[in-house]
């Protein structure tokens, strides 16, 4: 009896936790709420809370200083017990560097925190994570977001940096930006009833107004943003806030800003952007770069300019597109697309310097698109159904109401319209979605970085002291150790294949196990550089020559800056 109570026990057990196994649900150490935007006060604490709950996980460190003085938080993510992270393949992930783009932000904290809860739960993110090593810097901008959320603004204001800047070239800084007259904290529109106006507000929604044709007068002036002329010149905002567009001020193809505005005075010469190059270009194992901005739903990759095409060599382009299409795939009315090509010329840009100017397999994803509003395969929703999205679904809350101004300058105004959440940014009740997805895509492009394992090994007695060590070393990744434009650019590294424990009178690769003759490394035959590296996929196979006593040991090594490193100890001996 006592026997089957503890079986009917036992099978309620597994009846009640099944279901919590069935779930995809990883339940976290650090509770984020990912339906609603952080501030980047909010950000660091989210930051700082995951750092003291994943010690062994994460290391977060500030790379440096803001213009204002704010600090730029990076999140070194690696398993340490596998190793340090500058000994593993690594990749490069950030966001928010338009400050518009907030949602950017929130795509980088939810990939810490979702791969960090995730550890040692799911077996793919914990592979992933023992083998490579993350950077993720999740605001790029710290002193433009904390402007975003804490003053006015509109879907598309501000988007630069904050650096101080004399826009109308009058001899002051920053003196005539917009106006939150009616105190909703966006910037709206303001109008002006005017018989001879070149707009008519609509009879059955007057939230809506329509230009009227050439011929035909309208009862209302559009006056633009909100706002009044502050400087008196009679222009009204055109010296607002900032700045820099610090995606214009990276060193690949930068251009001076009269040829690409707010490229800044020269490459790196903001501190936020500075920083991340110093970062980089200290760390050359990081094989792969992700940015995030919005918006457009657009997997975007180099060349940005079309005289660049040729940095970007076939074999190079064949990783690109493999990984762009799957990401069609993961992200649901997403594009995979060519910058230059598909969008408009980009000098200085942030991935396209990683892509061209390092040689990293580089993306900028554009979050959110059209089609995710009643996600429909067919045309961009027109305005009806914008409004219906917005009334029905958003309840209105991304539409502040027309209403009356005693303006300065104009009199009565209606002010109001469209708020700065209310096309760019995900609606928060869809960014959990769209950051997990993003995440997702972002995971597969890291788990195409550069494993590499000795496949086969053979020793032979070749007659006296004479022995042969061949080794096949193999790659199963898609990324090579060094892509095709570093190995034609000569950029970082070469990979280094060596022998010690017995003299190396020769050496030389070979096209395969069945060839008969090598090529011959002619200097320093037990150090041989591989400039090509090891290709995705693929393998390279070298033999040494070697003399020494049966019993001998010899080890084989391979070092690559975009790999960890890997050995395997020999002995010469044909058994």
């Amino acid at each position: 009896m006592q026997h089957i109570r503890n079986l009917i026990i036992a099978g309620l057990a597994a009846f009640m936790t099944a279901p919590s196994l069935a779930q995809d649900h990883i339940p976290g150490k650090v509770e984020i709420p990912f339906n609603r935007y952080s501030t980047f006060a909010e950000l660091e604490g989210h930051l700082k809370d995951l750092a003291a709950a994943y010690p062994d996980l994460i290391e977060l460190r500030s790379i440096g200083k803001s213009g204002q003085g704010r600090d730029m938080w990076l999140a070194i993510i690696n398993s340490k017990k596998t190793g340090p992270h500058e000994s593993k393949p690594a990749m490069w992930i950030d966001g928010n560097i338009h400050a518009n783009e907030i949602q950017g932000a929130e795509t980088v904290l939810y990939s810490i925190w979702y791969l960090t809860k995730a550890y040692g739960v799911n077996e793919d993110l914990t592979k992933l994570l023992d083998t490579y090593s993350f950077y993720m810097l999740p605001c790029v901008n710290p002193d433009s977001r904390a402007f975003f959320f804490a003053k006015e603004g509109t879907p598309h204001y501000p988007r630069w940096n904050q650096r101080p800047v004399d826009n109308d070239r009058d001899g002051l800084v920053d003196e005539d930006g917009p106006d939150d007259l009616d105190g909703d904290g966006s910037i709206t529109q303001m109008w002006m009833e005017d018989p001879d106006g070149r707009w008519r507000r609509d009879r059955d929604d007057p939230r809506i107004f329509t230009r009227v044709a050439a011929d035909e007068k309208g009862d209302w002036t559009r006056l633009g943003q909100e706002g009044i002329d502050n400087d008196g010149d009679g222009r009204t905002n055109e010296d607002g806030p900032g700045g820099d567009d610090m995606n214009r001020n990276w060193p690949g193809d930068w251009k001076p800003n009269y040829i690409q505005y707010g490229a800044g005075t020269y490459p790196f010469s903001n501190p936020e952007t500075r920083a991340i190059g110093t970062w980089v270009y200290d760390h050359p194992n990081i094989a792969a770069y992700q940015s995030y901005h919005n918006s457009g739903g657009m997997i975007l990759r180099g060349p940005g300019a079309s005289y660049l095409s040729s940095r970007y060599p076939q074999q190079d382009q064949r990783v690109y597109d493999e990984i762009g299409r799957l990401g069609e795939q993961l992200l649901p009315y997403y594009n995979y697309l060519i910058i230059h090509k598909d969008l408009y010329d980009v000098h200085g840009g942030e991935a396209t310097w990683a892509g061209e100017t390092l040689g990293i397999i580089s993306f900028t994803n554009e979050l959110w698109t059209a089609g995710k509003y009643f996600q429909r395969d067919n045309e961009r929703p027109s305005d009806e159904q914008m409004w219906t999205f917005r009334d029905k679904l958003q309840f209105g809350q991304a539409y502040k109401q027309l209403t009356e101004y005693d303006h300065p300058e104009h009199g009565k105004v209606l002010i109001g319209g469209l708020n700065k959440y209310s096309s760019r940014n995900t609606p928060t009740f869809m960014l959990e979605e769209e950051c997990h997805r993003n995440f997702a895509f972002t995971m597969f492009h890291a788990d195409q970085m550069p494993v590499l394992s000795f496949e086969r090994v053979e020793v032979k007695h070749e007659g006296g002291a004479l022995w042969s060590v061949t080794v096949e070393v193999r790659n199963d990744k898609l990324i090579p150790t060094r892509t095709a434009i570093t190995a034609r650019r000569g950029i970082g590294t070469n990979d280094l294949i060596t022998l010690e424990g017995a003299e190396v009178v020769a050496s030389g690769s070979l096209a395969n196990w069945r060839d008969k003759t090598i090529s011959e490394a002619r200097h320093e035959p037990g150090r041989v550089q591989l400039a090509s590296g090891v290709g995705g996929r693929s393998s390279v196979i070298h033999r040494f020559y070697v003399e020494g006593a049966r019993g001998d040991r010899v080890t084989v090594r391979l070092k690559a800056e975009k790999a960890a490193d890997i050995e395997t100890e020999l002995r010469l001996d044909t058994e």
